[in-house]
């Protein structure tokens, strides 16, 4: 249903995406965009590629008269640190740093050089994956959904976020330069954050996404691709620096016997209830109703003030590695990008749930839609041949 495809490098001149099949009639400025793009360019611990950088988004396809038109939605930002590289002499990259895509790209693509590896392998990639979730997000908001999310923990500290509500969770990471939501814990994040950057190192963390009044009945279950949560975690771990994910209490449940791990079904009126969201908003591979919960592990990402031992590839001898400038904890600035990654995956299961070319369509089909509820479950209690 939906596609998106991005393009450029770190220093390119410019990052470029194409995202294909948003209905027509979706209301979209640049502003809508530029603000997400403006989250992902802030948090404490990143690195000074923040301070030159501005990002702002052209629209230059998909859009008239400010509504989209069912047309591939074309977006470009601009790199501001390209000047500093336009036709100058860059001193060969030789050193691959491990933990980073520099090695395996330069075996897998025959690079003379590790740096095409190092630019297109970059963090750098995500504004465009920011723009086009940014879209999916605004999307999604015209049918009352909502993606979020928050920092659970950097290294050794984790928050503790008891039963906040989610919106609550959401407003306060805003107002953190670590985006965690509880004021203590954020303060102890920033504290272990400014030690690792005297100690010339790195840290990495885990995130939490969240998203609220999905419908039930998104995904499938009858084919292993068609599954939610498994499309949930592959655009998850599809960014840079993500080592795990996991849908609700996943790792928890594990380790809990069965009557213990699941989300007993309770009746209020004619509705069907959870007490509990141990599944994280997924069942068999298709939404329940429920908040959709994930969380991913980011590791501490490879480039590091304090050098690696690795191989240069030139010399053919043991070095150390060489700094590329980079965040020193990237945590916070991934809460955006996730954000966007779970708001495509949850905008391509609403089109491909309901159909249509267009918003107005699109609108009175979801409100039709089948509700957990007794009166819209049609169950007569006789028996069936199934087989004859």
């Amino acid at each position: 249903m939906l596609r998106f495809l991005t393009s450029g490098e770190s220093h390119g001149p410019s990052l470029t995406a194409i995202l294909d099949g948003m209905p027509a009639g979706l209301p979209l400025t640049p502003d809508i965009i530029d603000k997400e793009l403006a989250r992902r360019q802030k948090g404490y611990g990143s690195g000074g590629r923040m301070k030159i950088e501005k990002d702002t988004v052209q629209i230059l396809g998909g859009v008239m008269a400010g509504e989209t038109t069912g047309a591939p939605i074309a977006l470009l930002v601009q790199n501001a640190d390209h000047v500093k590289w336009k036709g100058k002499a860059i001193e060969p990259m030789t050193a691959p740093r491990p933990g980073h895509a520099d090695l395996t790209g330069a075996v897998k693509y025959g690079y003379r050089d590790l740096r095409p590896a190092l630019e297109r392998a970059s963090a750098r990639e995500t504004t465009m994956r920011v723009a086009v979730g940014a879209v999916c997000k605004h999307f999604l908001a015209q049918f009352g959904m909502t993606v979020g999310g928050y920092v659970a923990s950097i290294g050794e500290v984790q928050a503790d976020l008891g039963d906040m509500p989610y919106e609550e969770r959401f407003l306060r990471a805003e107002e953190s330069d670590v985006r965690c939501p509880v004021e203590s814990s954020s303060n102890q994040m920033r504290a272990e954050i400014e030690k690792t950057i005297h100690g010339k190192n790195t840290l990495g963390g885990i995130l939490e996404i969240v998203a609220l009044n999905v419908p039930v009945g998104l995904g499938s279950f009858m084919q292993w691709d068609q599954r939610l949560e498994a499309k949930l975690a592959m655009a998850v771990m599809s960014v840079q620096a993500m080592k795990g994910v996991e849908v609700g209490d996943a790792f928890a449940n594990a380790r809990l016997p069965g009557t213990q791990a699941h989300d007993p079904i309770n009746l209020q009126h004619s509705s069907l209830q959870r007490s509990t969201n141990r599944a994280g908003g997924t069942e068999g591979g298709v939404s329940n109703g429920q908040p959709i919960v994930i969380r991913a592990a980011m590791k501490p990402i490879a480039t590091t003030l304090t050098p690696q031992q690795t191989v240069d590839l030139a010399s053919g001898t043991e070095s150390p590695t060489r700094y590329e400038r980079s965040d020193f904890c990237p945590v916070p600035r991934a809460v955006p990008i996730l954000e966007a990654m779970v708001a495509f995956v949850l905008a391509d299961a609403l089109v491909e749930k309901l159909g249509g070319d267009s918003m107005n369509e699109m609108r009175p089909r979801f409100d039709a839609l089948r509700k957990a509820a007794l009166d819209d479950l049609q169950m007569d209690g006789t028996p069936h041949v199934f087989w004859e």
